[in-house]
């Protein structure tokens, strides 16, 4: 991959984890207003009821980067079709590769809201999802998109996987603002003793500017922060491997793409530098670690991951197995494909719950507004939708966490509903 294209892939990881430090237990929202028109209806009854799915399936960052949501959400839909669909209609699939570009991100937006007459997209990862506001202006309820931008903290109707409390009136967040939460940097602190972090970065924008966001977040939670930044064209990562070594870092938190923590974790293992956890983020809690960090076995059984969705290899719950049991015949597993999956039981229970009025966009939309947590049979931690006029100085978050053991795979630690810590919201800009 060239260096061009890892900066793309860097950018959009760094954005993945600063929002994804918002993601936890949600508060309940108030319904929209009520006297919107019903929307488009599906057709006749029996006839299959449509959905689109939107991916930045070719985007710059490389083939298959943005496709987990897209294989989980269609694995789902096909085990429900075989079980019937929702009472006796099919569900029919519209997919659309918008290539990672704003243009053909509109382009999709128009095929499948005016010319396939979806009643909701499910499941959108879209590098640039410039057409976001048109979604919302259509009023076409976007059900459990990954938040890679601040649209799900922009538009009404627009609901992604890990919920928001912002006004969502045109603007992201509060007047331009987001906020997110400490709770990573608590668990680490509070259940694996650790007050000693490094945070590795590019000198490239987007890299050092979520370096900097990691580094007021850990040193809100009190640790000593070491920070290393390399060469983004010709990264040396043994010298900082060496570095944080000789500082005595517990954790190792980094705003580079996937590559380069792959170099990272070998330089790491080659100067003997040995810590609590590498962290890493939910993009990469997938089952190709051994072939990603095979140079690094040392540093690659301190990787941990954080979220907000249950491990995919606990397949000692109920709704894991069966996702798993879906999806046996892909190549690999991620947890992306399991939030899909769950985006796809999202719309389904809303699509349930309008059999005596009929599967309407506006239907849809009142189920995903009701202001009920929804957790896809555990799947997720509560994830909720909220408008509040002023952003919450604190907030009680819960997080799900899980290291990797060669012989075991992701193994969770404690329970997702169980890691939840009472912390302070950071702001920062999208």
């Amino acid at each position: 991959m060239s260096r061009r294209l890892r900066a793309v892939e860097c950018a959009v990881a760094g954005l993945l984890l600063v929002l994804g430090t918002a993601c936890g237990s949600r508060l309940p929202e108030s319904d929209f207003d009520s006297r919107r028109p019903e929307g488009t209806p599906t057709r006749q009854s029996g006839e299959p009821i449509r959905v689109g799915i939107i991916t930045s399936a070719t985007s710059p960052v490389g083939g298959g980067a943005f496709t987990g949501p897209r294989d989980g959400a269609k694995a789902y839909f096909e085990r429900l079709n075989a079980r019937g669909g929702i009472d006796g209609r099919r569900i029919e699939v519209r997919t659309c590769d918008d290539g990672g570009s704003g243009v053909g991100n509109n382009e999709c937006v128009h095929q499948l809201v005016d010319e396939d007459k979806v009643v909701a997209l499910v499941a959108t990862t879209a590098l640039d999802y410039a057409g976001a506001s048109r979604v919302s202006r259509a009023r076409v309820p976007d059900i459990g998109g990954q938040p890679i931008g601040a649209a799900y903290d922009t538009y009404l109707h627009l609901y992604g996987i890990y919920g928001s409390l912002a006004p969502r009136d045109g603007k992201p967040g509060w007047d331009g603002t987001l906020y997110g939460g400490t709770e990573v940097y608590r668990y680490f602190k509070r259940e694996q003793g650790a007050r000693t972090a490094a945070v590795v970065s590019y000198n490239q924008s987007a890299s050092a500017a979520y370096a900097r966001l990691v580094t007021r977040g850990l040193r809100a939670e009190g640790y000593k922060v070491v920070t290393e930044q390399v060469d983004f064209s010709l990264p040396n990562f043994r010298a900082a491997a060496a570095d944080l070594k000789e500082q005595g870092a517990d954790l190792v938190f980094d705003a580079i793409d996937t590559y380069g923590n792959a170099q990272l974790c070998k330089a790491m293992d080659d100067v003997g530098a040995e810590v609590t956890a590498k962290v890493t983020n939910v993009q990469n809690w997938t089952s190709t670690v051994p072939e990603d960090y095979k140079d690094a076995p040392r540093c690659r059984n301190a990787l941990w991951v954080t979220g907000s969705s249950r491990n995919h290899e606990d397949t000692d719950h109920e709704a894991v197995r069966e996702f798993r049991d879906a999806t046996k015949g892909l190549k690999t597993h991620s947890q992306w494909q399991l939030e899909g999956w769950a985006a796809a039981m999202w719309f389904t229970d809303a699509a349930k719950s309008c059999a005596r009025t009929g599967v309407t966009r506006a239907c849809v939309d009142r189920f995903m507004a009701s202001g009920k947590p929804y957790t896809a049979d555990g799947l997720l931690l509560p994830v909720t939708y909220d408008r509040l006029p002023e952003p919450p100085k604190t907030r009680r978050t819960c997080v799900s966490v899980a290291r990797w053991e060669d012989a075991e795979g992701w193994v969770s630690q404690g329970a997702m509903n169980s890691n939840c810590f009472d912390v302070p919201q950071l702001a920062y800009e999208p």
